[in-house]
């Protein structure tokens, strides 16, 4: 069997507050191949938090520690922050929640975007709008030559992302961590742009980190599933068995989300104590 790409052991997280240091992510531990792992929970559950980690994002008063934290056989916490510099982007890329907040509104898309690329490869200023023009095109964005020209705040919500993912993707990473993707997005254009991030990750063949709350979504694209609360991860399960799942907090999960034809009064809510949560 191959060796991981990604090998995170006993992954912490905490912050300090005037009672002392508190821990946001208690001792995750997973491997990642070139494959496609979800992480859910709801808000405030550590998922972001263990993505940021990963690419050392976290900065002081944050304290990140881990018995391992490897990727593609490169000790991620004795990394330089140069070295981290430039594996962040090349090597391991990260999509943000909100394009309206992740763009520069005074760049035009096209320069975001051969900024990526510009970072980790030197290359002609020709080649550049070539690779440029071709990613949008990859992203299914139509006309690309004049979207390349335009400024964030001219593009839909939609479009932004798909920039987004265009910026993150086309220095060809080995792993792309998408942190709810399509928060901002309608349903309509959700499955639009997550349906492109799986085809790029098939094409590709890179490891795919899907940070969601949504467990029917991250169940419908990924292959497996760690459920996170308050910190913790609770369980872990192949995507197909999502719905057999045996801890209380994810069938407590599964219970609250609204069907399509609903028949329930009132939807339940979590029931913490059956399995001593605390809240998040």
């Amino acid at each position: 069997m191959s060796a991981p790409l990604l090998s995170i052991e006993d992954l912490r997280v905490s912050f300090p507050t005037p009672k002392g240091r508190i821990e946001v992510v208690k001792g995750v531990t997973f491997d990642l191949g070139r494959e496609r792992l979800g992480i859910v929970g709801e808000s405030g559950s550590g998922k972001s938090m263990t993505g940021r980690a990963i690419l050392r994002l976290i900065r002081p008063p944050g304290v990140v520690t881990a018995s391992r934290m490897q990727f593609d056989g490169m000790d991620l916490m004795a990394l330089s922050e140069a070295d981290m510099r430039a594996l962040r982007g090349a090597r391991i890329s990260m999509i943000m929640q909100d394009p309206k907040f992740s763009l520069n509104p005074v760049m035009t898309v096209g320069r975001q975007i051969g900024e990526a690329l510009r970072a980790h490869e030197r290359l002609p200023r020709a080649a550049i709008r070539a690779r440029v023009i071709e990613m949008l095109n990859a992203v299914r964005i139509n006309d690309p030559e004049r979207v390349a020209k335009m400024y964030p705040h001219e593009v839909s919500g939609g479009m932004g992302q798909r920039v987004m993912i265009a910026m993150m993707l086309i220095p060809k990473p080995s792993l792309l961590i998408a942190d709810e993707p399509t928060s901002a997005l309608d349903v309509s254009v959700q499955a639009q742009v997550l349906d492109l991030i799986d085809d790029l990750v098939r094409e590709t063949g890179m490891g795919l980190l899907l940070i969601s709350h949504d467990l029917n979504l991250v169940a419908r694209y990924c292959d497996r599933i760690l459920v996170m609360n308050a910190g913790e991860v609770v369980e872990s399960c192949a995507a197909r068995d999502l719905h057999a799942a045996s801890h209380p907090y994810t069938k407590g999960l599964l219970a609250a989300v609204p069907q399509m034809h609903e028949t329930r009064d009132v939807l339940p809510v979590l029931d913490r104590s059956a399995w001593g949560g605390t809240g998040t």
